[in-house]
């Protein structure tokens, strides 16, 4: 007796699982074989879950569904997962891109009161409405190419009603589009201009008043610092961090996109989620984020679009650090919304295998973000979350870069996204 499904994907010359134990039929492929790949794969879905999976012979004779999807011929992943982006803000930092081609730093235009500082004056003049109106085209964007999971931080208000309104501005996206977005807290981004003479009164507003908002109202799942030069310190980061983790948030950090200032070791000390940025590591504080299984999130856009040197992949997935891979979309210096071409910049740039840089875009990204048990993989009872690329073979994906391969996107159990359509 058959059993009843909502969805059944089928054919797929690779169905990428993400459980190692579950590969099948690709012995003869030891990368394949890592990503739990299935050849001529298949699964079921029922409700917004995953029920099944394996090969299309099994699945097709034990289950029906009233949608049958046919992907002879593609390979089939989880939905990608983004976890470092500020997706939610207002105006355009376009100008900046040009004085940097023209030899200006970030840091020399963030003293000049540009920057993060210019992003915070447009974002707290938009209205709620406004900042939602704005994302919304964004994260479309992102869904066409296959990210069903973003992390969407704060940072561009810098003062409890602004941060609050960007947080709510991604609840409502996380009502009303199918992308599924997770809300950081990064009132830490720089401290405003109207503190630089009272720094120190923008820390106690942080730790006294806007956390426990944040916290009590359930507006962010956790709390960022950037921990660098013309930001935040290490003790200012310690205090900010100690204080969300006492609210319940979940903590990771901005580490070395300009200088090392011990993050890694912090966020080993604090059992934190992530290192992101990490162009500037000691090899004390690999060591340390591998000990504690720290996911370091790599952002090659930002690397790029900058010009400073790509992280090492390839130093960190040695030592055994779980690298993930993130677009961190933002209006100064990573305006991108394209995930699969960060994942071929992590293989190509990066020193990443190509079964490294899948997995840093699925199931260590989803690790990133403290969601590795809901999203990230192929496995009954996760999130059925999924993307049919019009690929044979998952490296295809990766070395034909800059094209966008997504032909079919599942998420939550909806085909949201399909070619043609």
């Amino acid at each position: 007796m058959t059993k009843q499904a909502d969805i059944i994907v089928h054919g797929a010359s690779q169905l990428l699982t993400l459980e190692p134990t579950l590969a099948h039929g690709v012995d003869d492929d030891e990368e394949a074989c890592a990503l739990g790949a299935i050849r001529d794969g298949a699964l079921a879905i029922v409700g917004d879950r995953v029920a099944d999976v394996g090969g299309s012979e099994r699945i097709l004779a034990e289950h029906e569904a009233p949608l049958v999807i046919n992907a002879s011929g593609r390979t089939v992943t989880p939905g990608l997962v983004d976890p470092h982006t500020h997706a939610v803000f207002a105006g355009s930092r376009h100008m900046e891109f040009a004085l940097r081609m023209r030899g200006a730093s970030y840091l020399d235009i963030l003293a000049a009161g540009g920057g993060i500082h210019s992003t915070v004056e447009a974002t707290r003049r938009a209205s709620l409405a406004e900042l939602v109106a704005l994302t919304r085209p964004r994260l479309a964007r992102a869904l066409a190419f296959g990210v069903t999971t973003m992390e969407v931080k704060s940072g561009y208000g810098l003062d409890l009603d602004n941060e609050v309104k960007m947080l709510l501005a991604v609840r409502e996206l996380g009502a009303s589009q199918p992308i599924r977005p997770v809300p950081t807290l990064l009132s830490a981004h720089v401290v405003p201009k109207e503190y630089e003479d009272r720094r120190t009164q923008y820390l106690d507003l942080l730790v006294t008043r806007l956390i426990p908002e944040v916290a009590s109202r359930k507006l962010a799942a956790a709390c960022d610092v950037f921990l660098d030069r013309g930001a935040f310190d290490l003790d200012e980061t310690r205090a900010i961090l100690g204080a969300a983790r006492a609210a319940g948030l979940a903590v990771k950090v901005h580490a070395g996109q300009f200088t090392d200032m011990g993050g890694p070791e912090l966020m080993a000390d604090m059992k934190g989620l992530s290192a992101d940025h990490m162009e500037h590591v000691s090899d004390e504080g690999v060591r340390r984020m591998a000990e504690a299984g720290v996911v370091a999130t790599l952002l090659p856009g930002a690397a790029f679009c900058v010009r400073s040197a790509f992280p090492n992949g390839r130093r960190l997935a040695d030592a055994g650090v779980p690298v993930a891979l993130a677009t961190d979309h933002n209006p100064g210096t990573s305006p991108t919304s394209n995930l699969p071409l960060m994942a071929s910049m992590g293989a190509a740039l990066m020193g990443l295998t190509c079964t490294e840089a899948m997995r840093a875009v699925t199931r260590n990204a989803a690790c990133a973000l403290g969601l590795e048990g809901e999203v990230g993989s192929l496995v009954p009872g996760r999130r059925a979350d999924l993307v049919v690329f019009d690929v044979p073979d998952f490296r295809l994906f990766l070395y034909h870069f800059g094209v966008n391969h997504a032909v079919l996107v599942v998420a939550g159990g909806r085909v949201v996204l399909e070619e043609g359509s």
